[in-house]
């Protein structure tokens, strides 16, 4: 198969209907009585991440850009309102399929990166008192750009490849080990099935506590020492990594525009970072199953 964004929304179609098909629970409740919706899950699914490779944050102009061209796979599409209603509801959706390359090889890696990067939500102090996301959001401080910032933190675990193993997004005060720890404390499986497994993590994710934890679990962690500390081995495998997970974050908010959400509550928000991790996620099952040799590479499907 080549990779171009027509080729990955038909494989991702039937990969998704497919799964709602063996796991009806996936799809958004509905009543058992009531008109079938003329855009399918599976559909709706694969529009969303279409939009994400794209570039379009607006989604009235996303729409109108969809109904002239391409129109072919997708008659019809819905006004932007029931657009937007769909892809709220359907946000548990969109998390499931994050799961969709668990057939590919790069989930089977046996090295993990963690990192946390800001989800700025707004810049004003207006916006701070009266949007719907106060005490959802809060004021951060990211060290890698020396700035502070109003709005939440996506934590990332995923492969060096890109592929998300488990994130969550959670309030830019909350100590990054705890919410570490929440992540694979929630998802067990995740851990059980594997053996030998090295996270790579910077300074923020040093402490006797989370490295126990992680040491009880078969993890290993890999960080930098602190001056007090004796050398700790795999120190020169460091720096590659670390500039490895700085390009899965500009990836995310460079070519999948994350600090452009648009998300102005809760719902909205959580809903179109899940659709940007799935476009991720997506594009690198794509290139794996279609043998490209850059699997996080999008340049196939940006245009």
């Amino acid at each position: 198969m080549d990779a171009d964004l027509d080729t990955l929304a038909t494989a991702l179609y039937v990969r998704i209907d497919d799964a709602l098909k063996d796991d009806p629970s996936l799809a958004p409740w509905r009543p058992a009585v009531g008109i079938e919706p003329k855009l399918t899950d599976a559909e709706l699914a694969t529009v969303a991440v279409m939009q994400a490779l794209l570039g379009f944050t607006s989604e009235t102009r996303w729409l109108r850009y969809a109904r002239h061209h391409l129109v072919q796979l997708f008659p019809y599409l819905p006004r932007q309102s029931g657009y937007n209603r769909r892809l709220r509801t359907a946000s548990g959706l969109l998390q499931a399929l994050i799961r969709v390359a668990v057939d590919t090889r790069a989930w089977c890696d046996d090295t993990w990166i963690i990192d946390s990067t800001p989800v700025e939500c707004g810049r004003s102090r207006q916006t701070a008192r009266r949007s719907d996301l106060a005490g959802f959001a809060g004021y951060g401080y990211c060290a890698s750009h020396s700035r502070y910032f109003w709005g939440l933190r996506l934590h990332l675990i995923c492969t060096p490849g890109g592929l998300p193993i488990t994130y969550a997004l959670a309030h830019p005060k909350l100590d990054e080990r705890d919410v570490a720890r929440d992540l694979l404390d929630t998802d067990p499986e995740l851990l059980r099935t594997r053996t030998g497994q090295t996270l790579i993590a910077d300074k923020g994710y040093a402490s006797r506590e989370f490295e126990s934890f992680l040491t009880n679990h078969g993890v290993h962690l890999l960080r930098p020492t602190f001056k007090r500390e004796p050398p700790r081995p795999g120190a020169e495998l460091l720096k590659p990594f670390r500039q490895i997970i700085e390009s899965i974050n500009d990836t995310l908010k460079g070519q999948l525009d994350l600090e452009r959400h648009g998300g102005r509550t809760p719902g909205g928000v959580l809903t179109r970072v899940l659709q940007r991790l799935l476009a991720l996620t997506a594009a690198i099952w794509h290139n794996d199953h279609t043998g490209q040799p850059v699997l996080r590479s999008l340049t196939a499907y940006d245009h």
